[in-house]
């Protein structure tokens, strides 16, 4: 990594040391999901204090251009996700853009509606759903916590299933015919067990999906809370004049 500072210039050191390590970046020279040396290390190349050093640092965590990943260190931010807004899922979207999808099913099974998902699905608290905590992997890195609602007559599943196959791929395979879906995204900070699902820092932001899926008959067939980590994530919009 040759990086040089101007210690005589007036712009401060450690917003040299992000603009250094940014192109770096930009030409290619750190690629997506490069470890980055040690915060002393790096300081200690340039001449810098730690904290200096630190600064800089999180002036790149802060645009997304770096990540700091539990157990690994700080890395180069992976090529977000851009989905489109369209009724697709995340296992094909990924499939369709080169990287390799898998899925590990945290939890499936037969419960009564939890709260969040009542007023979507249109149930109440007696009503047998089926409820499943699934991490999406992109390339082996972790990139979405999904929670997923079914009510319980629609269709059977399988763990097995669910790690090899898209939700909405099993669904359509089950005659369930999907139509149009409303979605809210938001933000919110990573919580502990968050964090240690997705494999990164605590109080790392996330970008927080909720949605709610209607088949042809315009019954609601799923509601879905999902959490990516927000550098992993764009979404694409086209836009018309009214």
């Amino acid at each position: 990594m040759n990086l040089r500072l101007d210690h005589g210039s007036p712009v401060p050191l450690y917003h040299q040391a992000a603009v250094a390590i940014e192109q770096l970046i930009v030409d290619g020279g750190l690629p997506p999901g490069a470890k980055l040396e040690s915060e002393v290390e790096l300081a200690e190349r340039l001449g810098i204090s730690r904290p200096t050093m630190r600064a800089a640092l999180k002036e790149l965590v802060d645009k997304g251009m770096l990540v700091r990943r539990r157990g690994v260190g700080t890395v180069v931010a992976a090529v977000p996700i851009t989905r489109p807004l369209a009724l697709t899922s995340l296992h094909d979207d990924l499939a369709q853009s080169g990287r390799t999808p898998t899925t590990r099913v945290l939890g499936l099974e037969r419960t009564p509606c939890p709260a969040e998902a009542r007023e979507p699905l249109g149930l109440s608290e007696e009503d047998e759903v089926v409820d499943m905590w699934r991490v999406r992997y992109a390339d082996d890195r972790a990139i979405a916590l999904m929670h997923n609602v079914l009510p319980g007559d629609l269709v059977e599943l399988g763990a097995t299933q669910l790690e090899h196959t898209s939700l909405y791929r099993l669904l359509r395979d089950a005659g369930v015919e999907l139509h149009a879906a409303t979605q809210r995204l938001g933000a919110t900070a990573a919580d502990s067990e968050q964090a240690d699902r997705l494999m990164i820092e605590r109080g790392n932001p996330l970008v927080a999906v909720t949605r709610t899926t209607y088949d042809t008959m315009a019954r609601p067939i799923e509601y879905a809370r999902l959490l990516y980590p927000a550098d992993s994530y764009e979404v694409e919009m086209t836009l018309v004049e009214r």
